[in-house]
């Protein structure tokens, strides 16, 4: 079940490990909606939601996903373990770097690191 949290003062919307797929750049449109119909800052999204192409960063999907979620203003987090994607993959282990230094796109082991992230971005 989805759920509201707070953190920091920023209303999270913490999705449920199942439910529709996050696969393509359109699946984007029902995860803002969800987020907006909560009044949420950031949605966190479980890594168990992605699509099988999500991480395969020549599929372009993250990148179009997230691209929405920045034109949009809603911070993503996605929430989980992507070790095995990441081993696979220097690109993905690039991207994840670098999308972590920001302050809307991050990747996360779980909501402890989660709420650490914001803490350390409303630091900022």
């Amino acid at each position: 079940m989805d759920r509201v949290i707070e953190f920091e003062g920023l209303r999270v919307l913490m999705c449920a490990r199942q439910g529709f797929p996050l696969q393509t750049a359109e699946d984007a449109n029902d995860f803002l909606s969800m987020a907006w119909s909560q009044r949420a800052d950031l949605l966190a999204i479980p890594e168990e939601r992605l699509g099988a192409d999500f991480l395969r960063l020549s599929s372009r999907v993250a990148g179009e996903v997230f691209q929405k979620f920045v034109n949009y203003q809603l911070r993503c987090a996605i929430v989980g373990d992507i070790t095995t994607a990441l081993n696979s993959s220097e690109s993905l282990q690039d991207f994840v770097r670098e999308t972590n230094k920001g302050s809307a796109i991050w990747f996360v082991a779980d909501l402890d690191q989660l709420r650490a992230k914001v803490a350390a971005v409303k630091k900022n």
